[in-house]
């Protein structure tokens, strides 16, 4: 039995490890974590809750970088 389970990630499926941290998959995706905001199946995920946070199989994420300037 494999654990590797599919999720989406902004419109594309990404296959990851079973029980896998929010943030490690962010970074595994080449995500800044402290630069994106996230939707964690169709809610803002407030970052205090990233860390426990575990991708399960069919969650939907979208990821949005946070772009500074002027």
């Amino acid at each position: 039995m494999s654990n590797q389970i599919t999720v989406q990630v902004n419109g594309e499926s990404h296959t990851c490890s079973s029980q896998t941290p929010l943030p490690d998959l962010l970074q595994e995706l080449g995500f800044n974590p402290r630069l994106v905001a996230v939707e964690y199946n169709g809610e803002i995920l407030h970052r205090q809750f990233w860390i426990q946070t575990n991708v399960q199989q069919g969650d939907r994420l979208e990821v949005v970088t946070i772009v500074g300037g002027g």
